[in-house]
């Protein structure tokens, strides 16, 4: 059980947690690997789950060498991103409008803290039907170092005027929750990627299998 009377904002990742991002991006790095002659497995994908843009691309040049052509992969990957996004839209994950309306009806303050780019991000929150949600969204633009470092957390924290160790974090990925650790806010595991790494659970302060347990761990 949850008490939301304990802590006096709550802030939110996007990528996994809020959006059904990704899938998404799980399907442009593989056809942009193929395009390019690379095969990206499922699991090397799903490693990728809440890093910045920055260590992804230096696991690409471990996992493929130093002639990997990263502006071609990534100019390719946003070209079929695009694509399958426009087409398809992005889906809000499950719940997270119930619970959003229960965080106003309480009158607390929230936010977006994102290890995406600010203009990647709205483009993400306008495909998803989000626009203006999140008045307050802090991006790894706003900070020297992104997750898992806790700079975005803390930077959040800062701009809502709470104590970071006041605020409870809902992250859905490993790197998500180490940052919110190392911050000092209470944090809520809500995993996108399956297996769970056990070693996120140490991290962890409750573990919830989605947004609607989350809402339903309030309420209780």
């Amino acid at each position: 059980m949850l008490d939301l009377a304990n802590f006096s904002a709550v802030i939110f990742d996007m990528d996994g947690l809020v959006l059904d991002t990704e899938a998404t991006y799980f399907i442009a790095w593989q056809q942009a690997g193929v395009q390019l002659g690379y095969t990206l497995s499922d699991e090397f994908c799903q490693s990728f789950s809440g890093l910045n843009g920055d260590t992804i691309k230096h696991k690409l040049l471990a996992e493929f060498g130093a002639n990997f052509d990263l502006p071609h992969f990534n100019q390719t990957t946003g070209e079929f991103w695009r694509d399958h996004v426009n087409r398809n839209g992005i889906e809000v994950k499950r719940g997270f409008h119930e619970l959003l309306a229960f965080i106003n009806q309480q009158q607390l303050p929230y936010c977006l803290a994102t290890n995406s780019r600010a203009i990647n991000a709205l483009e993400c929150l306008e495909l998803a039907g989000l626009t203006g949600v999140f008045s307050t969204l802090i991006s790894r633009d706003d900070v020297t170092h992104g997750k898992p470092a806790p700079d975005i957390f803390l930077k959040a924290a800062d701009i809502l005027g709470i104590p970071i160790q006041q605020c409870l974090v809902l992250e859905d990925s490993h790197t998500g929750i180490v940052a919110a650790r190392k911050a000092g806010a209470f944090a809520v595991f809500v995993p996108s990627v399956l297996p769970i790494d056990p070693l996120t659970l140490t991290y962890c302060d409750v573990m919830l299998p989605d947004l609607v347990n989350v809402l339903e761990s309030f309420r209780a």
